[in-house]
């Protein structure tokens, strides 16, 4: 498509829009009496409107019923997260017995990592990337100190290649190849929050179980972002938190992916809760760990109805988007539209006013754009926060923009660029 930076261009893409009615499904932040430009979704989606009445109904039954509302009603809470996993299933590209929807993203890590990081005197170390979020960072340092290893010495980060801002695929699988006599597991991101790159999962994943090691992804920023096929594409486990793309609250329910072909492996360690034990004999209150089978057999604790209660309405804006194909198409036009602006800019100064470190192919990113600040960054971020545009600033010189094709509009973006170029003067 032949961009035009013109606000009847913005208006055109937008009439054209299949997806335009899901933008009336969420609470828009105000700016002096108007919708704000929201570009943050990728640090924390927006409120669908429903979400208060969903919440009212369970605290409904809570008033109604008290404790029967475990196993009465229309939704009885014992099972209420069973009908997250249909649509979690197509987001994920997972079958339903391979999800389940339990506490939050870090603890969700360390429980899957006392399964699939068992390491030896030998094997025992991990590979990830350079700049991963810090709580990946924190939570394999730690792991690798409860196994009495030097994190060191046990963690091997991958940095991108001098002048570089991301990774190539063929580096991480010659480190993957490299390390194969020490290696026990290799874990990434899905994609890196700071640069938006959206990692080769299938590659990595068949390059970590060529060597005889498991493959596992943090999906923070990944799902709800784009398409997966974590099934098909063999991975080994996976973890993700609902408040980015997923728009389920902050701080809302987390959810893993465990592979069914790991289900009847018996020599994974798990630390074991009640509400992972199979569901037939779960009331028989017995000693000895019986696992329910699935990803289910991985929970701890009794599940937060509120929470799963948050999440269920943003799901269900999901199905009202027909997949996550039509949400990809869209997202991909928004932020090539975005990207092109932003270019635009760096062209009509006639010097790179700011630079793109996310990558140009689309299909190796996701519903983000990090953008370096030649100069001045902080005072250009604060001019768009003053003029409505809400996003995310990274130190020491980047700017974080997330149209989102759930909420975000073409016109949103044309008026973004607009102000990136009023402020690229200051």
């Amino acid at each position: 498509m032949i961009f035009q930076n013109t606000p009847e261009f913005a208006s055109q893409l937008d009439a054209q829009d299949e997806l335009k009615h899901l933008r009336s499904e969420f609470i828009i932040p105000q700016h002096n009496g108007k919708d704000a430009i929201y570009l943050c979704g990728n640090s924390l989606g927006l409120q669908p409107k429903a979400t208060a009445e969903e919440i009212a109904k369970q605290m409904g039954s809570w008033a109604s019923k008290g404790v029967e509302g475990w196993f009465d009603g229309d939704e009885p809470w014992l099972n209420y997260h069973q009908q997250l996993k249909s649509t979690l299933g197509e987001i994920l590209g997972a079958n339903e017995q391979e999800i389940t929807v339990m506490n939050s993203l870090t603890v969700n890590l360390h429980l899957l990592l006392v399964s699939f990081y068992q390491p030896t005197a030998k094997k025992y170390k991990i590979i990830m990337e350079a700049g991963a979020f810090p709580s990946d960072q924190y939570a394999l340092e730690s792991q690798v100190r409860f196994h009495g290893f030097d994190p060191d010495d046990a963690i091997i980060e991958i940095h991108p290649r001098d002048g570089e801002y991301t990774l190539r695929t063929e580096d991480i699988i010659k480190t993957i190849n490299d390390n194969t006599n020490e290696l026990a597991l290799v874990l990434f991101a899905g994609i890196n929050y700071y640069t938006g790159q959206f990692f080769d999962m299938p590659a990595i994943t068949q390059a970590a179980h060529a060597v005889g090691v498991y493959a596992g992804f943090d999906l923070a920023h990944t799902a709800g972002n784009v398409p997966l096929h974590l099934h098909n594409w063999e991975v080994d486990f996976a973890c993700w938190c609902s408040y980015k793309y997923m728009n389920s609250g902050p701080g809302g329910i987390s959810g893993i992916f465990v592979h069914e072909k790991h289900f009847g492996n018996t020599k994974l360690n798990r630390f074991a809760g009640w509400w992972g034990n199979r569901r037939d004999t779960q009331f028989k209150m017995a000693k000895g760990f019986e696992p329910e089978r699935g990803a289910d057999g991985w929970q701890v604790s009794t599940s937060p109805i509120l929470l799963m209660a948050v999440h269920k309405v943003a799901l269900d804006v999901f199905n009202k988007a027909g997949g996550m194909l039509s949400l990809r198409k869209k997202a991909l036009l928004l932020t090539a539209y975005l990207e092109y602006l932003i270019n635009n800019i760096s062209s009509q100064q006639g010097q790179a006013i700011f630079k793109i470190i996310t990558p140009t192919n689309a299909e190796k990113r996701g519903s983000q754009l990090s953008i370096i600040c030649k100069e001045n960054g902080k005072v250009i971020f604060n001019y768009l926060t003053e003029n409505g545009v809400i996003g995310d600033w990274r130190e020491p010189d980047v700017i974080r923009l997330s149209p989102v094709p759930l909420y975000n509009t073409f016109t949103d973006v044309c008026k973004t660029g607009q102000l990136l170029s009023t402020a690229a003067g200051i």
